[in-house]
């Protein structure tokens, strides 16, 4: 069970699993990229350049009323690279989210999973067990503040822990960067210029003792009708060791007609 929590994780969180990174952010703008304009907080123009783009970005949230995708997941840690899984997500908006895993090297259904806003259960089919939680045990994993609504976020690929502080604003041929501070985090977003994708976000912790970090690259955008959808994400994260997770969703759907189902075998044993 210890060694797929990690991988559950990487699923279900993405972005912001808690870790001291052993890379530091790679230029984010092309060398040879021609610089448009360059503002810096406290301008008048800065301010107002940072709180559109904000603004945008929170009216171009992927909205829905359920998801589902297969996900294949590529985990390397300081003992080599794991078996690959493949996780099966589904959602119903503000309700439930709800993961199968399987592994690929035993083509068996190993785990699933149900998150509610309260509650977390999961059936490890390997051993026949079944472990009930609260849905801190989310937060306790991830070792940051987390809500269900900001869960849904992470799979979907909305953005995430938007400040509204805003530190600094650069713009540019191909690139915007955007750094904010919220209640948490420092986020150090950089965005397409073409269409205001997100295509990597930096958090940095504001409580130096903790010192957390998630830092989580976008890629492969697929034009839907009314959003963006970025089909390959890749984590790079360590904290007395490296973790590298790579995520490339196969298949997904919105707004299809789901069920989730979830029984609990009168064999298993509650952990």
């Amino acid at each position: 069970m210890k060694n797929i929590l990690p991988i559950v994780c990487a699923i279900i969180l993405m972005s912001v699993i808690s870790c001291r990174s052993t890379k530091k952010l790679q230029t984010a703008v092309n060398k040879k990229d021609t610089v448009i304009t360059v503002k810096n907080v406290p301008s008048t123009d800065s301010l107002k350049g940072g709180k559109d783009l904000i603004s945008n970005l929170s009216k171009n949230m992927i909205d829905f009323k359920t998801f589902s995708a297969k996900i294949k997941v590529q985990y390397e840690d300081s003992k080599g690279k794991q078996p690959d899984v493949n996780a099966f997500v589904r959602m119903h908006k503000d309700s439930i989210i709800w993961i199968s895993i399987n592994a690929t090297f035993l083509s068996i259904e190993a785990f699933r999973i149900l998150i509610t806003k309260n509650h977390v259960t999961i059936l490890n089919k390997l051993q026949k067990q079944v472990e009930e939680h609260p849905f801190s045990f989310i937060e306790e994993i991830a070792k940051i503040p987390l809500d269900f609504k900001t869960l849904q976020d992470i799979i979907i690929g909305n953005p995430i822990y938007l400040g509204d502080k805003i530190v600094s604003y650069k713009q540019t041929e191909n690139h915007i960067l955007l750094s904010t501070i919220g209640k948490y985090f420092k986020n150090l977003l950089t965005l397409s210029s073409s269409n205001n994708v997100v295509e990597r976000s930096k958090l940095d912790d504001l409580d130096v003792t903790l010192n957390r970090t998630g830092d989580l690259t976008y890629g492969d955008y697929e034009n839907k009708p009314g959003f963006f959808f970025s089909t390959y994400r890749e984590i790079t994260v360590a904290e007395k060791t490296k973790v590298d997770i790579i995520l490339n969703f196969k298949q997904y759907d919105f707004n299809s007609d789901l069920s989730y189902p979830f029984a609990i075998p009168k064999n298993y044993k509650t952990k």
